[in-house]
């Protein structure tokens, strides 16, 4: 019989037991696909340009993020495949078969398995696409008019994509098994499956582990002393909480459960014997599945509060844009009546403000933020305004040698603490007390760092820069923008040229931060993504453990152990599985949701107790499943009773 033959038999007869890796790889490449189509598809086009290339380069940092997930789960799902099939495909050897052709014919089974996820995977992508989109758009409150429309090319960098990785692993697989010794793979599914690991080094390693991650989540949060939380602070901070995750797994939570293990009293009591020690022999050779399903979990619970920060601060920006329509910026002191009686002509006026400001020299500020263009307001004049415009205004008068700074809103920002800043203006140091975002300045907020003087101290520092007035109009009629535009730009032509005058629109029928709301739904996809895929690692891990655990419950069941023991064990060993990622993943959530919280300003609490309990709900789902289909598979399911 030829090689291809004998690989399409075995794969035909074994197709049932491949189901789970190619459904997980097919969910993996239907996720890929349909971010590549959003990229290659003409339903971007409706945000403009702009919004356009920022969805884009989103998109293609998640299908970034999504490649390298997608190379180490097939690192692991192929590691899976060949260990349950090492032993199968060993006595091959006693059939006259080299280790070579045995190596050929793995390679043919396993593609075809590859092969086949990615043409399901594909066409699944491309039935949903549509769905993918308009649910993409829905959640990101955008209306636009959703069609089909089937593009070759995310086919082809999908198919690329995956086909490349996957035969990297293929080709490993194959090289392993020529190298591989016919003892070897016999006793390929047995290897390392019961080995109670050495005490001392368990004990250093979970000391590193505990140093390594407490160092990860103290960098999380740190803050120098300027109140910067330097992005190199972040970065170290990942790779410490991922490193502290592995060696927690691979040594503090073993060198536990050994020890609970010698404890007698606590070992016999309520039939823990059995699972405990099956947690405890099975953990070096699982440990890194928990690691890496802990992993994923912590970084869809992140996913999903950075989306939840982006949609707070999207809806916090545009309130800086909207809290005023015109705003005129002229060195003419009493222009405020001639230009409210050209709007009044066309709208009513909701509110109107009137503020002077020093626009100072940029040689006369030195400023951390490094801003360009800088001003100053008085504390009385801004408290007036805010009165005005119906705004809050709850701090207090700057002293002598004090500034507040009424900064704009960014997406996020490294300054975690603003009350150890100084600011020095016209060569004095100023200490900036507290850092507030209300939009007081309105757009100009978001081009001009602006800060709050006392009354005496804005007389003094006059000299340094020169004497505006602004003048802030919110109109009630939204729909005569253009009209007032207009006759306000001719107003300006009018004007004597001795007196400087700028004018900032905001159009109400323009958004360039639509892109935001897109990256919102796109982080809400990626918890999901996150999510299934953990729950999917453990499900495959733990129902491949099953089948090389039936040897040893048929010794149990014969000895005399009843269905309803063996039952609970399975229970509280799966248990164990899923409970342990789950609650490092609950600790360490907090400290990256809280890095979040410092970074974007924004109140994550809720989003972290509830992307928490969507976690749970989803894992407590796979370990039901995961209980009943390793009883099942063991046999000492309520079916196999009768």
């Amino acid at each position: 019989m030829r090689m291809m033959s004998l690989a399409l038999m075995n794969f035909k007869n074994s197709f049932r037991n491949y189901l789970s890796l190619v459904i997980s790889l097919s969910f993996t490449i239907l996720i890929f696909f349909n971010f590549q189509n959003i990229i290659y598809s003409d339903g971007l086009a409706v945000l403009g340009a702009k919004n356009k290339e920022y969805t884009e380069t989103v998109v293609q940092v998640i299908s970034f993020v999504l490649v390298c997930f997608m190379f180490f789960f097939i690192w692991y799902s192929t590691n899976v495949f060949l260990t349950k099939r090492k032993k199968e495909i060993g006595i091959y050897v006693f059939m006259g078969l080299s280790n070579q052709k045995i190596g050929r014919l793995y390679a043919i089974e396993t593609a075809l398995t590859g092969v086949s996820a990615l043409i399901f995977g594909i066409f699944s992508g491309v039935l949903t696409a549509g769905l993918f989109q308009m649910i993409l758009f829905a959640l990101s409150d955008i209306a636009v008019e959703i069609s089909f429309q089937f593009r070759i090319k995310p086919v082809f960098i999908t198919s690329g994509v995956y086909l490349a990785v996957y035969f990297i692993f293929v080709l490993k697989g194959y090289i392993n098994i020529v190298r591989s010794s016919v003892l070897s793979m016999l006793l390929g599914t047995k290897q390392n499956e019961y080995v109670k690991q050495n005490v001392a080094i368990l004990f250093v390693k979970a000391m590193a582990g505990t140093v390594v991650l407490g160092t990860g989540f103290y960098l999380a949060v740190r803050e120098s002393g300027n109140g910067v939380n330097i992005m190199g602070n972040l970065f170290l901070a990942v790779v410490f909480v991922v490193i502290g995750v592995y060696l927690l797994f691979g040594g503090l939570i073993p060198f536990v459960f050994q020890g609970l293990a010698k404890n007698k009293a606590f070992l016999y009591g309520k039939e823990r014997c059995l699972w405990v020690n099956s947690v405890v022999f099975r953990m070096k050779k699982n440990y890194r599945t928990y690691a890496m399903a802990c992993i994923l979990i912590l970084c869809s619970v992140s996913a999903l509060a950075t989306g939840f920060a982006m949609k707070n601060r999207y809806e916090n920006v545009k309130i800086f844009e909207s809290v005023y329509t015109f705003q005129v910026l002229s060195s003419w002191p009493d222009l405020g009546e001639e230009v409210r009686g050209i709007i009044g002509e066309n709208t009513e006026i909701t509110y109107s403000a009137e503020i002077p400001i020093i626009a100072l020299k940029e040689d006369t500020v030195a400023a951390n933020e490094n801003f360009g263009t800088y001003a100053l307001v008085a504390y009385s004049d801004l408290k007036k305004l805010a009165e005005n415009v119906g705004l809050a205004f709850d701090f207090q008068e700057p002293e002598q040698g004090q500034v507040v700074r009424a900064s704009h809103l960014s997406l996020l920002s490294l300054i975690t603490d603003s009350s150890h800043i100084s600011v020095t203006i016209g060569g004095k140091v100023y200490q900036q007390t507290e850092e507030i975002t209300v939009p007081y300045m309105g757009y100009l907020q978001d081009k001009v760092s602006f800060y709050v003087v006392n009354d005496e101290e804005f007389k003094d520092l006059v000299p340094l820069g020169q004497k505006l007035y602004t003048y802030n109009y919110r109109m009630e009629d939204l729909n005569v923008f253009e009209t007032v535009r207009e006759e306000l730009r001719r107003f300006r032509e009018d004007v004597i040229s001795d007196y400087y005058m700028g004018i900032v629109s905001m159009d109400p029928s323009k958004d360039t931060l639509e892109w935001i709301k897109i990256s919102y739904s796109l982080c809400i996809f990626m918890f999901m993504v996150f999510i299934l895929a953990s729950g999917s690692i453990m499900f495959m891990k733990l129902y491949n453990d099953s089948f090389e655990e039936k040897e040893r419950f048929l010794v149990l069941r014969k000895i005399g152990m009843s269905h309803k023991v063996l039952q609970k064990s399975i229970a509280a060993e799966l248990g164990a599985a899923y409970g342990l990622p789950f609650a490092v993943m609950a600790v360490s959530s907090y400290f990256s949701v809280h890095a979040l919280e410092l970074m974007m300003k924004a109140d994550l609490r809720i989003i972290n107790v509830v992307s928490v309990l969507t976690v749970s709900g989803i894992f407590l789902l796979c370990y039901i499943l995961s209980v009943l289909t390793y009883q099942r598979n063991v046999g000492v399911s309520e079916n196999s009773l009768l």
